[in-house]
C-alpha cells in the first residue's frame, strides 16, 4: 500500500530543532527517528544531521537538512485548529517566539520558517459556508486581524 506524507527541506540545518520544538510544544507531535549523513551525501559533512522523521499533530513529516541555498515559504503550511481563544493566544504566542514573526488572517510563521494558520474552532463555526450576512460580516472582521480573536469574530456575527 503506498502512503504519502510531507518533506520539508529545512536550510541551514534546522531539521532535528524544528522536529524537536514541534514535539515539545504541539499536542500529537513527536521525534520518531534521527539520521545522520553517511559518507558521499553531497554537501552534508559525514556524521552530521541529516534527515529526521516526526509527526507534527498527528501529520507524519520527513525533514531534511538540504543546506542554506533553500528556504522555506507560504507554499507549504500548517493549519492549526484550536478549541478556545486562549489556546489561539498560547500557539501564537509559541510559535512567534525566537524570530517567528506575526502575519495576517491568522497566519503566521516560526522561527524555522514554516507558515502557520492558528484557527479557532469558533471562526470556522461563524463563518460557515459564507452566504449569510452573519457568516460575512465574521469573514471581514477575520480578514482584518491578525492573530484571530474570538470575542472581535462573535461580536461582528451579532451585527455588533
Amino acid at each position: 500500500m503506498a502512503t504519502a506524507r510531507a518533506h520539508l527541506w529545512f536550510g541551514n540545518n534546522q531539521a532535528h530543532e524544528a522536529a524537536r520544538f514541534y514535539a515539545e510544544h504541539i499536542p500529537g507531535s513527536t521525534v520518531e527517528s534521527e539520521l545522520v549523513a553517511p559518507e558521499g551525501v553531497p554537501g552534508a559533512e559525514p556524521g552530521a544531521p541529516f534527515i529526521v522523521e516526526f509527526t507534527v499533530a498527528g501529520l507524519p513529516v520527513t525533514g531534511l537538512n538540504a543546506g542554506p541555498e533553500f528556504h522555506l515559504n507560504e507554499a507549504f503550511s500548517f493549519y492549526l485548529r484550536v478549541d478556545s481563544q486562549e489556546e489561539v493566544d498560547r500557539y501564537w504566542e509559541i510559535l512567534t517566539a525566537d524570530g517567528g514573526e506575526p502575519g495576517p488572517c491568522g497566519w503566521c510563521k516560526d522561527r524555522f520558517g514554516i507558515s502557520w494558520q492558528v484557527i479557532p474552532k469558533q471562526l470556522e463555526e461563524l463563518c460557515g459556508d459564507y452566504t449569510t450576512d452573519a457568516n460575512k460580516r465574521a469573514m471581514d472582521a477575520m480578514l482584518k486581524m491578525g492573530k484571530i480573536e474570538v470575542p472581535v469574530l462573535e461580536a461582528a456575527y451579532r451585527g455588533q
